[in-house]
């Protein structure tokens, strides 16, 4: 499969990103999430080889962009910092990385209980105001908030 179709799917990915360094290096691991994903018989069972391939490339671009999105924003919130408090280049990468992991932790939880988990944790929002935002009840708002904690607990004691 990847002699086959490697080429095609980079120059794919090089037409959505603009970039071949990139989509040389999201081809590569659309290759390694299948090979991890499957045993050899199922890939060579894929009737539609590029079918396949690009949902999975579309997936992990989609992760590539938020992530190319989110070192972006951070950057340009680090120019606002006056001189004396931009932090040094290791405690950049640090915090880069805890963005990263906290956006992948975040993505894994369903749209509306990540929107009340961010309301809640980064807004200081209440559950009352969450639910009047949200348009949904109260107790829907704790069920949410009791997802999105537990996966914040998971991911603590995968650690």
């Amino acid at each position: 499969m990847y002699n086959e179709h490697s080429q095609w799917l980079v120059a794919w990915l090089q037409r959505k990103l603009g970039n071949r360094s990139d989509a040389a290096d999201l081809a590569q691991d659309t290759f390694t999430r299948i090979w991890e994903g499957a045993r050899t018989q199922a890939i060579q069972d894929i009737r539609q080889p590029r079918a396949y391939l690009t949902i999975v490339a579309k997936r992990l671009m989609i992760n590539y962009l938020e992530r190319q999105s989110l070192h972006q924003a951070y950057l340009a919130s680090l120019h606002l910092l006056p001189e004396d408090s931009v932090p040094s280049a290791e405690t950049r990468a640090i915090l880069l990385e805890t963005l990263q992991e906290l956006d992948a932790l975040l993505g894994e939880l369903p749209a509306k209980v990540r929107t009340a988990f961010l309301l809640s944790q980064l807004e200081g929002l209440s559950y009352e105001d969450i639910a009047g935002q949200m348009g949904i009840s109260v107790r829907t708002v704790t069920r949410y908030m009791a997802q999105g904690f537990r996966q914040c607990l998971r991911v603590m004691l995968d650690a």
